[in-house]
């Protein structure tokens, strides 16, 4: 019993390092975001889009999916970001129903222009992680994401 006390202290500890890890990463998105006058919801549809994409436009499913969030809010906001320049919205030659949405040139250019900003600011997140320890680390909380998504699918369904 002492183990599972245990395990249960050190599952509450990592809850706890991952719901500050969060907030903090909230702020910096604010921050981000902020500083080309967009919220921090539209700032992360960017960040997905300049994640996602390939070369070949992205459809607002896979944004959505990419965020957790409602593929309706993607429509809305990719709209307002379009209107900004800072997307193009072209139907998918694949599926006329589709959008395959790309960042423009002048986003691009802004996120160009925060490299740097961002770089530091990676190195002092990560700054005691080499490379290896970070894909390890990565490689670790992929495994626990797709557990708690099993998890909380089987808290919805009372089967826990």
């Amino acid at each position: 019993m002492a183990e599972q006390d245990h395990l249960d202290r050190a599952a509450r500890e990592f809850i706890w390092n991952i719901v500050e890890i969060h907030s903090q990463l909230e702020a910096i998105h604010k921050g981000w975001a902020e500083k080309l006058g967009l919220s921090e919801p539209q700032w992360l549809i960017l960040m997905a889009i300049d994640e996602l994409d390939q070369g070949r436009g992205v459809p607002g499913i896979a944004v959505a999916n990419k965020l957790r969030i409602h593929p309706a809010f993607v429509t809305n906001q990719t709209k307002k970001l379009e209107a900004l320049d800072l997307l193009t919205r072209i139907t998918s030659p694949e599926d006329a129903r589709f959008l395959q949405i790309s960042l423009t040139q002048k986003a691009r250019g802004e996120i160009e222009r925060l490299s740097s900003e961002r770089q530091a600011l990676n190195a002092t997140i990560f700054g005691g992680l080499d490379a290896e320890s970070l894909a390890y680390l990565n490689k670790r909380l992929t495994s626990i994401a797709k557990s708690s998504r099993l998890a909380s699918q089987k808290l919805s369904m009372g089967i826990l």
